[in-house]
């Protein structure tokens, strides 16, 4: 098996859907020889900001000398984002051969009658076995969707952390926050510690239940112990207390407040890990958040104009987004291209992005799962009166090149499928 035969059979797999629960992939797993039980584990669930955190936690393991895995879903531009071991790409060779060997093992289970494996279940097996083979110290996993039925919910984690909780997926997850946050802190274990990013009041209210439930030390991050010292795109400083730890005039070079609320979750993971007896020295943890990147989010790829990408995909995302446009671009005429796809709440994501612009260029993702454009224009008609309709990604991307003030910002935003095929288009030199 090849590099392209993996993938097409990895995304062949798509046609099972999404089947929420462990039974299978636990069967899946044991055939392997349970990976996912000969490393330690940092799980990481949330709506936003979970890989944000995830790459926090990462570098900061891997500047204090660990061999790190990271599993991040989805990916931008190339599959083997996905699944990482000191900072690094799986090689397209490895991921093709042990693709084979799980495909191997699905046969066998679809053979005794077994269901077969989701996409996600077999990509989950990969990342899990990579990790085990190349012998990690420790595997920073973010979850994929939801948590408690979620296919990463195998592991047993030094520390379980939960990103900002908001409305996503509700279809699947619930229709409101407290069904919402349920099933994210389904991560929570027995015993095991958790982190939590400061909550809406109904979600920490199940965050507390469920931590009690389980007898796990919960430790919510207090934004009261924050003190932003500079915010700028690009840099950010800020002073961070946590349990009689103090961390002073820590860097990062992600864009936007709410990240600088998703590094006090990831310093205060820290501060839980070294009680759990792993040694982080304090330069690496400063030198770990200064390096830790996150494309796609407030991403500035070019200046003058200035071109963003951030794959804002729900209602959250979009205001976050909207508070830092205003924050750091404030007076700058602003030129939209936006996609989405179908199962999105598009009328709560353009009521907060589309006032903010001049005009907007509606586009198409590149998923099956695509909103179409026409459909979506009616929507952003409603907040911005000059919409053009381009389906195609690359004379979008033309169009709003050409479009964009010289003082001007172009944002593209609405979906990761669509940054990741922009930011290809685009790439930062």
């Amino acid at each position: 098996m090849n590099y392209e035969e993996a993938l097409e059979f990895i995304h062949g797999t798509y046609r099972f859907g999404s089947k929420l629960g462990l039974e299978n992939i636990k069967d899946l797993l044991r055939r392997l020889g349970n990976p996912h039980e000969r490393f330690r584990a940092v799980h990481v669930a949330g709506t936003n900001g979970k890989g944000s955190v995830t790459s926090m936690l990462a570098h900061v393991l891997h500047e204090a000398g660990y061999r790190v895995g990271m599993f991040i879903s989805p990916y931008l531009e190339r599959f083997t984002e996905r699944i990482q071991v000191d900072l690094k790409e799986i090689e397209p060779h490895e991921l093709a051969r042990i693709t084979e060997r799980v495909k191997e093992k699905v046969v066998e289970m679809v053979s005794e009658g077994k269901n077969h494996p989701t996409e996600f279940e077999v990509v989950t097996a990969i990342g899990f076995t990579y990790f085990a083979e190349r012998q990690v110290d420790c595997a920073v996993v973010e979850v994929g969707l939801g948590g408690r039925l979620d296919a990463t919910n195998v592991v047993n984690p030094l520390v379980s952390v939960i990103t900002s909780i908001s409305y996503d997926h509700m279809d699947v997850l619930g229709d409101t926050l407290e069904k919402i946050a349920a099933e994210k802190a389904g991560i929570i274990k027995q015993g095991r510690p958790v982190v939590t990013y400061p909550q809406h009041p109904e979600v920490i209210s199940v965050i507390r239940r469920v931590s009690r439930e389980r007898c796990a030390p919960l430790f919510e991050v207090d934004e009261e112990s924050i003190e932003v010292v500079a915010s700028q795109v690009g840099r950010q400083v800020f002073n961070y207390s946590f349990g009689g730890e103090k961390f002073s005039n820590v860097v990062i070079r992600l864009t936007g407040r709410h990240q600088i609320l998703n590094a006090a979750t990831a310093l205060t993971a820290v501060a839980v890990l070294r009680r759990e007896g792993i040694a982080i020295p304090d330069d690496a943890v400063y030198r770990g958040m200064e390096r830790a990147v996150w494309p796609g989010r407030l991403e500035v790829v070019r200046r003058r104009p200035y071109v963003i990408l951030d794959g804002a995909h729900n209602e959250s995302g979009a205001q976050v987004l909207a508070s830092a446009i205003k924050e750091y671009y404030d007076g700058k005429p602003v030129t939209l291209v936006i996609g989405m796809l179908k199962d999105k709440d598009a009328d709560a994501i353009v009521k907060h992005l589309c006032p903010l612009a001049e005009s907007v260029i509606v586009t198409k993702p590149d998923s099956p799962r695509a909103m179409e454009p026409d459909e979506l224009a009616i929507k952003v008609r409603g907040y911005c009166p000059d919409v053009t309709v381009e389906s195609d990604i690359e004379k979008a991307v033309a169009m709003g090149l050409k479009r964009v003030a010289e003082d001007g910002v172009l944002l593209f935003t609405g979906s990761l499928y669509l940054i990741g095929k922009v930011r290809g288009l685009l790439r930062p030199s």
